[in-house]
This record gives structure tokens, C-alpha cells and sequence, in this order.
């Protein structure tokens, strides 16, 4: 009997539909590994071309799908914006692909010739998926093809707002894995979520790797499940517009990235910090791209509708658009307003402005020197958003070397949209819906993850040196040292015998007396 269920008879209540969705929860859980960890003994014998027709086949499903994904997830969790959730749906079906698609995962993957080391891919085995409400079918669609390409199964607990088109992505990618040849069952998912199932899933035995997005409580129960596990640690983005860089450009790509599907995701901007020369333009431009400044009244009005708890965000704003959050504040704001936003000069989980907020509002910052702006960053950072990223624009190389340098973030975002920059759209970094942020962040990689994070490699290596060693006899302990003399005496003492008996057939006293006399000098030597 599970724990819910002895809690439930302590107290005396007996609530059978909640305790029996748990339990089915569990049970559906508990197949969809068996039935993953099967077909995956099955896949270990497919061919990298085997494997690489599935993925590409899945990839092209996925993303004829786009946006019919892309208006489920909408319907279902009222969060987002249709037309950049078929963006993040195409980013994770076909540039995901285009960027494993030649990566060798099976078999022999590297040689090196001249050190004679033979490196051997081999995988996992059953992955914990784990996805969010905030991108639900485009993580599912990404974690599903770098599973696959590195030879893995996998099974999903998607979000408990998600689940109908979380389900439905995943789906089709299984619908078009058993159409390539993937075997039945490669790809599993729980319809009836729970966080004790998702724990449980984690836990699991047969679950040999987890791949954790979500919130922060989620992401800490990956780590201590004993399972090695990557997660991803909150975004609290900070934005830096330095005095060299074009600010009209600049400013709408910060607009079109915090706004992107409402502010979804991790590394869109947070806080914006101006340099103080420029901060005039900066105000001019950002209200010319449908930016809403709040007065002090409104201000106090939204800091109540982002954090009702002080140091925790209202999730009932999260990518919601500027103006349902206006209307949950009591606030009017024209129409065509994309963005809400109020000055301020405070840090601290007290300050809604200054915490991570997945929706389209921006807290501004002023600096009046680049070490101002350098120290305003750090404490960002540092209140929530320590490893992840950082968005810089600027002409000045030397701004972007101190920042790379400075800042403990795994990813400087330099001049490009924040939000799908750190996720490889705009950049040249690895597209991925899931960010390591290294040690800083307490992750285990500051990679973007990708199809080689999901597989172990074995080496085989040939000797190429020879090494001279010592003969142990020569440097033994005294006790051998004593051994080897007695046994040198006892030699020593048969050539004597011999020679006697050889000259004469007695032996005469002398001889024995001198015998006697060289074997004990012999002994005492070497005692």
C-alpha cells in the first residue's frame, strides 16, 4: 500500500476516486517503463542508418504538426501565443534535427590513430522525460529525438495543465518511430500525472537517466532521486543596453523576445538595465514597440498580481498577455500594449520587478556606469538566475569580454533575441529546450543538451609505451633479504661436504671444526 493511501486510512477517510487515480497513475507508469525498457533491448541492436531513418521520419512528423501542436497547447493551457509556440515546435522538430542528424551514436564513434584509443557508444537506456506547462509539445517533440538518435527509450510525465497535448505530440512521434521500424513501445507517457508518480517514474529502477524541466522543487527532486539526472535552474535574465549600441534596433529585439509566446520561456529578458546616456532613447523606443510604463500606483498594483507571496510568482500570470495581467491589476492600458513595464532600483525576493517572471513584464534599472551596470547584473544573478543567461547589446568587444568573463552565466547573449538565442534560433548555439547551467546553477553541464549528453562511451585502448619494472627481488623487505642468505649458507655448506668427501673418504676434526666455524660467521653476517 503507496503512502497516500496509509495517510488517507489514519485519518479515516476513504476518498476512492482520489486514490484510485493515484494508483492507476502509478500502475500506467509502471508499464510504460516495462514495455520502454523492452523495446529499448530491442533498438540496442539497430544500425546508426536504422536509427538515423527513425529520427529524421519522427522529425518530419513533428513538424508538419507544428502548429496544429502549437494551437492545442494554447487551447489547453491558456498560455502562450499560437503562432510562437509553432515557431518553438518547428526550432525542436526540424533544427533539432539538422544538429544531430550527423552525429555518430552507435558503434565505434571516434578513433584515434595515433594514440590508439577506440571510443564505443552505448546508451543509457529508459529516460524520465519530464515536461512543462510552458512548452509542452515542443519539449516533448525535443527530448523524443535526441532520445532516439543516442539509442534510448523514453517515458514522459507531462505537466498535469498539459497533458492532452503533450500526449498528443507524443503520439505522433510514436506513430511515426513504429512506421520507421522503432519497436513498439520506445516512446511512453502517463495520461493521469501526479507529482508522487513523477517522483516515482524518477525513482524508478528501470530508469537509468533523467531529463528534468520544470520548476525548481521538480528539478531539485531529479537531483536527489540517487538517478543521474540534467535539470535546469531558473533564468532570471538580466538585459544590458551599453551606451555603443544601436538602440532602436536593440530595444526591439529586446520587445520581440520578452514577448515571444508571452514570456515563456527560461532565458527571455527579466530586467532591463540602461546605461544612463541612453536611457531617454531607450524609454522613446520601447513605448514606440507597445511598451505600457506604469506610474506608482499601477506599479504597487502589479507587484500584488505578480507576487502575491512575497518571493514567489503568481502562476496565474505566467504567458498571459500584457493585458489580462493589466486586468488582474486593475490597471488600463491601450490597446496594441505589449509589455508592461516599471522602474526601479531594488533587488531582492521582496521586489515582484527584480524575480524571474515568465510573462511580458520588465523591471528597468539604470546605470550610470558600466561597473553600476556590471554590480545591478550580479545581483540579479545572484537573487535567482546564476548560471543560466545573460543578454548583452553593445558595438564595444571589450564590454562583451568583461561580461563573458565577469558574469557567473553559462550562456552571454550578445546583440540577438534572449528568449530563442540562448536556445539556438538566432545563434550558433545548439538548439535544445533544456539549458545547463553548470556549477553556478548547481547543474551537472553548461551545455545546451543535445543527443551526445544521452549516451556513455567506452574505450578501448592499445598500449603504446613500453615500462621498464623493477624486479621485485632486488628491493624486497629484510625478511626475504634473511631468506635468500640462509638459502646461500645452505649452498655454501653442501660444496664444503662434497670437496671433503671428494679428497677423503673420512672426515677429519679440523675440517669440521673449520666447517662449523664458517657457516656460524656466515649466519652471524647476515642475521
Amino acid at each position: 500500500m503507496n503512502h497516500i493511501a496509509i495517510n488517507v486510512l489514519k485519518k479515516g477517510v476513504i476518498p476512492f476516486m482520489d486514490l484510485d487515480y493515484d494508483l492507476k497513475s502509478i500502475q500506467e507508469m509502471r508499464e510504460a517503463v516495462r514495455r520502454s525498457k523492452e523495446a529499448q533491448s530491442k533498438f540496442l541492436e539497430f544500425s546508426q542508418e536504422q536509427v538515423d531513418r527513425i529520427v529524421k521520419y519522427v522529425a518530419d512528423s513533428a513538424y508538419r504538426e507544428s502548429e496544429s501542436l502549437a494551437r492545442l497547447a494554447v487551447e489547453e493551457t491558456r498560455m502562450g501565443i499560437t503562432e510562437h509556440k509553432k515557431i518553438k515546435n518547428e526550432l525542436c522538430s526540424r533544427d533539432v534535427y539538422q544538429s544531430i542528424k550527423d552525429e555518430k551514436t552507435v558503434g565505434i564513434i571516434r578513433e584515434d590513430h595515433e594514440k590508439k584509443v577506440m571510443e564505443i557508444a552505448y546508451p543509457f537506456g529508459v529516460i524520465a522525460g519530464i515536461i512543462p506547462t510552458t512548452n509542452p509539445t515542443s519539449t516533448a517533440i525535443f527530448k523524443t529525438l535526441i532520445s532516439l538518435k543516442s539509442r534510448n527509450a523514453i517515458v514522459f510525465s507531462p505537466h498535469p495543465s498539459a497533458v492532452k497535448c503533450t500526449v498528443e505530440a507524443l503520439k505522433i512521434c510514436s506513430k511515426a518511430a513504429a512506421e520507421a521500424g522503432a519497436p513498439e513501445g520506445l516512446i511512453g507517457w502517463i495520461t493521469k500525472p501526479t507529482m508522487e508518480t513523477t517522483v516515482e517514474l524518477m525513482k524508478h529502477k528501470d530508469v537509468h537517466l533523467i531529463l528534468a524541466t520544470g520548476g525548481g522543487g521538480l528539478v531539485r527532486a531529479a537531483y536527489s532521486s540517487g538517478k543521474p539526472a540534467y535539470g535546469v535552474g531558473p533564468g532570471n535574465v538580466p538585459v544590458y543596453v551599453e551606451k555603443t549600441t544601436d538602440v532602436k534596433q536593440a530595444v526591439k529585439m529586446i520587445v520581440d523576445s520578452k514577448t515571444f509566446d508571452n514570456g515563456t520561456i527560461c532565458a527571455s529578458e527579466q530586467a532591463i538595465v540602461v546605461d544612463q546616456n541612453i536611457k531617454t532613447m531607450a524609454i522613446r523606443e520601447l513605448k514606440n514597440n507597445g511598451a505600457y510604463f506604469l506610474n506608482e500606483i499601477e506599479k504597487t498594483r502589479l507587484e500584488s498580481v505578480i507576487s502575491p507571496i512575497k518571493g514567489r510568482l503568481n502562476p496565474a500570470i505566467v504567458g498571459r498577455s500584457a493585458k489580462t495581467i493589466a486586468e488582474m491589476a486593475g490597471i488600463n492600458i491601450p490597446d496594441g500594449t505589449r509589455l508592461l513595464i516599471a522602474e526601479e532600483h531594488r533587488i531582492g525576493k521582496d521586489v515582484p520587478l527584480s524575480i524571474e517572471k515568465l510573462a511580458p513584464i520588465l523591471g528597468l534599472y539604470t546605470a550610470n556606469s558600466l561597473e553600476e551596470a556590471k554590480k545591478t547584473c550580479m545581483e540579479l544573478l545572484n537573487l535567482g538566475g546564476r548560471g543560466h543567461s545573460l543578454s548583452l547589446h553593445t558595438k564595444d568587444e571589450r564590454v562583451v569580454l568583461t561580461f563573458g568573463i565577469e558574469m557567473p552565466v553559462s550562456r552571454i547573449l550578445v546583440n540577438t533575441l534572449s528568449s530563442i538565442g540562448a536556445a539556438g534560433a538566432t545563434t550558433g548555439l545548439t538548439p535544445s529546450m533544456t539549458l545547463g547551467c553548470g556549477s553556478y546553477g548547481g547543474n551537472i553541464t553548461s551545455d545546451n543538451i543535445t543527443a551526445r549528453h544521452l549516451i556513455n562511451i567506452k574505450r578501448v585502448a592499445y598500449g603504446v609505451r613500453n615500462v621498464s619494472i623493477p624486479n621485485s627481488s632486488q628491493h624486497g623487505d629484510d625478511r626475504a633479504v634473511k631468506y635468500s642468505n640462509f638459502d646461500r649458507v645452505e649452498t655454501i655448506i653442501e660444496q664444503v661436504l662434497r670437496g671433503v668427501e671428494m679428497k677423503s673418504g673420512t672426515i677429519h676434526p679440523d675440517l669440521v671444526s673449520n666447517l662449523v666455524k664458517n657457516v656460524i660467521e656466515q649466519y652471524q653476517n647476515n642475521k
